[in-house]
C-alpha cells in the first residue's frame, strides 16, 4: 500500500513551465512503476507519462513527447514531470499513480487500469 500525493499544480501562460511533483509514502519507490494522467471533467482519465520502476525506461504520450519529462528519486520517493512549452490544452487535474507491476509495454504502461494507486490529483491551467 502507497500514498501518494500531488504538488506543482498552478496557473501558468503558454509557453511557460512547470514541474509536478508526486510525493510517496513509501521508503521503498523502487519497487513501484509510476505514471501521470491527466482527466478533465466529464472526460476519461488519459495518460501522460510513466516510468520504470528503475528508471531506464520511460513512455510519453504524443502530444507531451518533447515537451514533458518524467523522473524519479527514489531515494526521496519522488516522482516528478517537469512540463515546458504548456498549452492552453494541456489545462486540467494531473494525477500520479503507481503500480507494482512491471510495465513491460507502452500499452501496458497508458492504461490506468494498471494502477492501483492514485493522488488527489493537482490542477494545471495554461491561459492563451
Amino acid at each position: 500500500q502507497v500514498t501518494l500525493t500531488e504538488s506543482g499544480g498552478g496557473s501558468v501562460q503558454a509557453g511557460g513551465s512547470l514541474i509536478l511533483t508526486c510525493a510517496a509514502s513509501t521508503r521503498t519507490l523502487s519497487i513501484y512503476a509510476m505514471g501521470w494522467f491527466r482527466q478533465a471533467p466529464g472526460k476519461e482519465r488519459e495518460f501522460v507519462a510513466a516510468i520504470s520502476r528503475t528508471g531506464g525506461s520511460a513512455w510519453y504520450d504524443d502530444s507531451v513527447k518533447d515537451r514533458f519529462t518524467i523522473s524519479r528519486d527514489d531515494a526521496n520517493s519522488m516522482m516528478y514531470l517537469q512540463m515546458n512549452d504548456l498549452r492552453p490544452a494541456d489545462t486540467t487535474v494531473y494525477y500520479c499513480a503507481a503500480t507494482s507491476d512491471i510495465l513491460r509495454s507502452a500499452v501496458v504502461a497508458s492504461g490506468p487500469g494498471g494502477y492501483p494507486y492514485w493522488g488527489q490529483g493537482t490542477q494545471v491551467t495554461v491561459s492563451s
